[in-house]
């Protein structure tokens, strides 16, 4: 695994003025790539976007949790005999209970996979939705001496994010 650094530039000048800033600073190509409208497609990088991964376990946990909840809550009111909403029969209770019980799961799935945070976030738009929004990535990657270099160069150009992943191979 090598370590990467993604910078999110407003525009393509940002992004030339980066690049450029990089080079004066001895951090040349291939370590540095260009990723938008007119340079490398998102595609080209073997970079797995940390928002869909999220997404991803996310949507795994609640999966998960759904019919547990579901069983749980379904169990839990049969044996206590709460009565939930007067106008339903007892099964109709006991299925409220499990619908109650299953709403809890998805929410749990969400809650505790970081789902609120990805959601209040401005680092959580996946790659692809920034490139949309006609931004620029710069991509770097290399040693951590490399990086940390990158790292103090591109935090003078002031990106709107910078992130750091793990590639799965390189660039």
């Amino acid at each position: 695994m090598t370590t990467v650094l993604v910078a999110t530039m407003g525009d393509r000048t940002q992004a030339e003025a980066a690049a450029t800033a990089l080079e004066a600073a001895a951090i040349n190509a291939p370590a540095v790539q260009i990723v938008g409208d007119g340079y490398s497609p998102l595609e080209s990088l073997s970079l797995s976007d940390p928002t869909q991964d999220a997404w991803t376990r996310i949507q795994r946990m609640m999966l998960w949790l759904a019919p547990f909840g579901f069983f749980a809550g379904f169990s839990f009111n049969q044996i206590t005999h709460l009565t939930i909403w007067p106008v339903l029969s007892p099964i109709g209770n006991h299925l409220l209970g499990g619908l109650m019980g299953a709403v809890s799961g998805l929410l749990g799935g969400f809650t505790v996979n970081g789902g609120f945070q990805l959601l209040a976030s401005p680092e959580s738009r996946s790659f692809r939705q920034r490139l949309r929004q006609g931004k620029y990535l710069i991509v770097v990657e290399g040693s951590d001496l490399v990086i940390r270099q990158a790292m103090r160069v591109l935090q003078t150009c002031n990106p709107d994010s910078i992130q750091m992943l793990e590639s799965q191979g390189s660039l």
